[in-house]
């Protein structure tokens, strides 16, 4: 047991996920954040970020172009919002019945319904920039029974937007800055808190709304 915590604590952080798992452990980890309801605190925004500033190192772990390395992760961010998609339209009725754990947090999904109820199809692009609401989104996809071509057009889109966005931004300032390296934990902490914390702010304002009415 006590393995798997320590497992699941270097998950939660960017740098270790690259050095030590380099590609295939990268993939992995978006994956999940996008699609399946177990991975919502995967550290995704900054993932992406580092593994940009990483991959414009001259020594970084890849061992391939960056570019295919961008194309390998959109796809695995586009596979995983399918499996969301496929698991909610499965079983996503019974996930608002299911009790609250460590890997499953109720309010992510009702704070991902309401958002998708908001924006409409729109909220698959709109929410792969969003930390939590992004993993939920497609399940909630699933469960409303989104037209499938219209979720597949918008999960490619939103992916492609957001993988690009981030990790280019890092790779470009990882080329730029390159003394930027040696501060990824304070970047790291800086992004968590720029992406984290309206949605934070944003349950908590919903929660005291319900708590008043």
């Amino acid at each position: 047991m006590h393995d798997i915590i320590e497992f699941l604590r270097h998950l939660i952080n960017p740098s270790w996920i690259i050095h030590h798992g380099g590609l295939y452990l990268l993939l992995f980890v978006i994956f999940a954040e996008t699609g399946l309801f177990v991975g919502f605190f995967l550290p995704g925004d900054s993932l992406l970020f580092v593994a940009g500033m990483i991959g414009a190192q001259p020594d970084n772990p890849f061992q391939m172009p960056f570019a295919l390395v961008v194309l390998l992760v959109i796809i695995a961010g586009i596979l995983g919002n399918f499996v969301g998609y496929w698991f909610g339209k499965k079983s996503g009725p019974l996930l608002f019945k299911r009790e609250d754990s460590f890997f499953f947090k109720k309010k992510h999904l009702i704070a991902a319904h309401e958002f998708y109820e908001k924006h409409g199809g729109l909220a698959i692009i709109f929410a792969r920039f969003l930390p939590f609401i992004r993993t939920f989104a497609p399940i909630v996809a699933g469960i409303v029974k989104m037209d499938y071509r219209k979720f597949t057009l918008f999960n490619v889109i939103g992916c492609v937007l957001w993988v690009s966005c981030i990790m280019f931004a890092g790779y470009f300032l990882g080329i730029s800055f390159p003394w930027l390296g040696d501060h990824l934990e304070w970047i790291v902490i800086g992004i968590v808190l720029i992406t984290t914390l309206p949605v934070i702010l944003r349950l908590l304002l919903g929660s005291h709304k319900s708590s008043i009415s």
